[in-house]
């Protein structure tokens, strides 16, 4: 925090807001926390507002950057700003409990002669080199542009816009917007300080940051082997996002939970208990993180479809595949085409080398026998086993599974 004195503020309803540049159609895990901050400040009776950066993002955040972001058409700018408003309005509702803005709206009228003389006058060349953003990147044999270089005073001059036209007074963010914050509650303090001074004092502006989400062994949560873990349905399956959870070690769990959900305590407490427990049944506190965090980004629904997949596609499982189920979450594990007459009546093993699930025939006999292949989640247990038209999921598709994890759907094509 820039003040402790946040702390007594809160006793007061506060305006708080947390910026997201659209730099893509999706938000994604690592802005999942500033969501989740807002939706705590919401909770206990404060103003939630997110700010989509349709200005900022075309300059770039060095933040955590070694290189200078590329430069974003107006096109794809726009699909971002409209995608990100999307995923902000279905995560924290449209009721009046979240407030949208874009900075856009007040940049495109700012003209640069009078940024240099309202802004810039008040910028300390020496401070703003010392924010670590900046440091980093001029040790880099590529520098830092000026460009760039002014994103912090656009921040700042964003701070300064929203306390005075919208009185919103705080302002969240990871812990490496931590310099670009600071410019902002610096900003505020001296464009105002002759104002309050004047009028006997003023609101003050606060800065608050939180860490960046980061695994047990120091590695950046959010990513995946395929890459970023999106919020938006369209870009990744509640599915999928569901089993990202699902998979998180044990040693991260606790904090997860801690962090990630709005599980009171004293239950997170019993389930780390629990997992020390000699009867702990495996991955029971992983499948409660996975539950509440689908369920926050994507409603009862969208957990709900991702539990039935879940069910559907664990072998073994007896829940009845419909092909509009596999076809719903195909988009996330492997699939091809092939023609009718290449599968009905193809052997098992055939079928499980030219649909890319295993490389040699050999391998798939001996995952046979050991009981690890799976048609339509029906443990195969014959080498002579051929596919049958009933097979074929509604004359569509087929299910193939080596083992829990690896699967490939096939299509049927015409």
């Amino acid at each position: 925090m820039t003040s402790d004195n946040l702390r007594s503020a809160c006793s007061k309803p506060l305006k708080v807001y947390c910026g997201f540049d659209p730099t893509a159609e999706s938000l994604h895990l690592g802005n999942l926390l500033g969501i989740i901050v807002l939706t705590w400040f919401h909770r206990c009776g404060h103003k939630a507002v997110a700010l989509i950066g349709g200005a900022t993002a075309t300059i770039g955040d060095p933040s955590g950057k070694s290189l200078e972001r590329p430069e974003i058409d107006p096109d794809a700018l726009q699909r971002n700003t409209t995608g990100i408003a999307n995923t902000m309005t279905r995560i924290l509702g449209s009721s009046g409990s979240l407030v949208i803005l874009n900075n856009y709206d007040w940049w495109k009228e700012v003209r640069l002669l009078d940024f240099l003389k309202n802004v810039g006058r008040y910028a300390r060349v020496g401070t703003m080199m010392s924010k670590e953003s900046v440091k980093k990147r001029l040790e880099t044999e590529q520098g830092m542009s000026y460009t760039e270089f002014t994103y912090q005073l656009l921040q700042g001059y964003d701070f300064l816009h929203l306390f005075r036209k919208e009185e919103i007074t705080v302002q969240i963010g990871g812990s490496d917007q931590w310099g670009n914050i600071t410019a902002g509650t610096e900003l505020i303090r001296k464009t105002l300080q002759q104002q309050d001074e004047t009028e006997g004092g003023g609101a003050a502006a606060y800065g608050l940051t939180f860490p960046l989400l980061l695994k047990s062994d120091g590695t950046k949560f959010g990513k995946s082997e395929d890459g970023a873990i999106w919020l938006s349905p369209s870009m990744l399956s509640p599915y999928k996002f569901y089993q990202y959870f699902f998979s998180v070690p044990d040693a991260d769990i606790v904090r997860f939970l801690k962090i990630l959900t709005f599980l009171d305590m004293e239950e997170i407490g019993e389930l780390e208990r629990g997992m020390k427990s000699p009867g702990y049944i495996p991955n029971t506190a992983q499948r409660r993180l996975a539950e509440e965090v689908t369920r926050f980004v994507h409603g009862e629904q969208g957990l709900e479809d991702a539990l039935t997949a879940t069910q559907a596609l664990k072998p073994g499982s007896d829940t009845a595949l419909d092909w509009k189920m596999i076809e719903g979450i195909s988009e996330d594990i492997p699939s091809c085409s092939l023609p009718l007459s290449g599968v009905l009546d193809s052997s098992i093993i055939d079928l499980s080398v030219s649909s890319g699930l295993l490389d040699s025939k050999s391998a798939a006999r001996r995952l046979l026998k050991q009981g690890g292949l799976y048609l339509n989640n029906t443990r195969v247990d014959s080498e002579t086993k051929r596919i049958q038209p009933q097979d074929i999921v509604d004359g569509k598709l087929l299910l193939l599974s080596a083992g829990r994890k690896n699967k490939v759907v096939v299509r049927i094509s015409s």
